[in-house]
């Protein structure tokens, strides 16, 4: 039998069907989908772009790490030199992403990462390792424990006059800072490292004045500065030496910063020796100069003056690091980095005042025919940067 809603009782029928229709059904399953969507899937939404995140700052690292394996020259351009400065920190970053995919359990997000992190310290760890990379190791480890043994037998008397004799020379180097750096600190170092070549630069005529009055002529009694000029880098160069030189020069290397003096003496009847002091300008004076200053410091090592019995040594605030393209250039001319070659850890000399992070921009150079060791870097009062020293000697 039908029931009709005319009917009271059909009625009540009718209504309480119509109360349990599709549309309640409707409003009851998205009441489910809403209160079963929300809890779960806001949590995975929220993983996911935290994976994401992620992974968009790692590929920036990768693409900031890889800035450095550029063509040398492509670097002359801002920002370029500053980022590419700062790769040997951006092992932080990727080593925090490293450990935070471990977390997540995001086995290829820690895998890359990691992989980028040994990526951005693979030169800074060549200031300790360079010598693995040796075709006779073993020699060489062999040569060091004689050299060593050598050492503590002997005596540390001797000067930088008498050390000369045996082809040996304690050189420094120190960006002056607008000529603000202390006279007298920079004579009490050349004192107390036995200093008999020292290098500076950023050099004003007062400084050198200052200089002369602390002392320094008469223990470098030999010099020659480059010309004081108004489109030179925060000041001139110049070089001092121990020994009478058997030539001089206020340039040596025609280069878009201040001139290069250079000094020159003998060693003996086939051989000499060409100390020089550079700054090539900094890449807010203009990148494209910059980056042309240090490459054109290889004319240095490719001089026929030069050739396989003729050494050269570069010393100065070269703006640069081996990150840089233009500067690993300069070093395949034929240059060999005083710090990597004694590699017994990194000499950062920029700035003075900040204990970490300090940048290598100061260097020591040398053409083949010389060995680098007791490289040190250390503080000199009123200036910027740290001073770099080391000894040289020849084979």
């Amino acid at each position: 039998m039908a029931v009709s809603p005319e009917s009271d009782i059909g009625e009540v029928l009718w209504r309480s069907r119509a109360s349990e229709s599709p549309e309640s059904d409707e409003l009851a399953m998205l009441d489910m989908f809403i209160g079963g969507f929300r809890a779960p899937d806001y949590g995975h939404f929220k993983g996911i772009c935290m994976s994401v995140a992620l992974w968009i700052v790692l590929l920036v690292c990768v693409l900031w790490i890889a800035l450095s394996e550029m063509p040398a020259g492509w670097d002359g351009h801002l920002p370029l030199p500053y980022l590419i400065a700062l790769t040997p920190l951006l092992w932080i970053p990727t080593l925090a992403i490293a450990i935070a995919g471990a977390v997540r359990h995001d086995t290829a997000l820690a895998i890359v990462a990691a992989i980028a992190c040994i990526a951005s310290l693979l030169r800074k760890i060549a200031y300790w390792n360079n010598n693995l990379t040796s075709i006779n190791t073993a020699q060489m480890v062999a040569d060091n424990i004689a050299k060593k043994r050598e050492t503590s037998c002997g005596t540390h008397t001797s000067t930088a006059a008498e050390a000369a004799k045996h082809g040996r020379f304690r050189v420094m180097t120190l960006n002056c800072r607008y000529g603000r750096a202390n006279a007298a600190a920079i004579v009490s170092a050349v004192k107390e490292h036995d200093v008999a070549v020292l290098a500076l630069q950023e050099l004003t005529d007062d400084l050198v004045a200052a200089l002369d009055e602390a002392g320094l002529s008469d223990l470098l009694p030999y010099r020659q500065l480059g010309e004081n000029k108004d489109t030179d880098n925060g000041g001139f160069n110049g070089i001092w030496i121990r020994i009478e030189p058997s030539d001089t020069s206020p340039i040596t290397a025609v280069i878009p910063a201040a001139d290069v003096p250079g000094v020159c003496f003998p060693i003996d009847a086939m051989r000499g020796i060409t100390f020089v002091s550079t700054h090539p300008k900094s890449p807010m004076r203009g990148c494209a100069d910059w980056s042309a200053g240090i490459l054109g410091l290889r004319e240095l090592a490719r001089a026929k003056s030069v050739s396989n019995r003729n050494i050269v040594v570069v010393m100065g605030d070269l703006n640069s690091s081996t990150d840089h393209p233009s500067f690993r250039k300069l070093l395949d001319a034929g240059f060999q980095d005083a710090a990597l070659t004694e590699a017994k850890g990194r000499r950062a000399t920029f700035p003075s005042w900040l204990p970490w992070p300090r940048l290598i921009l100061d260097h020591i150079l040398f053409t083949a025919g010389l060995t680098a060791s007791d490289v040190r870097s250390f503080t000199v009062n009123g200036t910027d940067h740290l001073a770099l020293a080391a000894t040289l000697t020849l084979k």
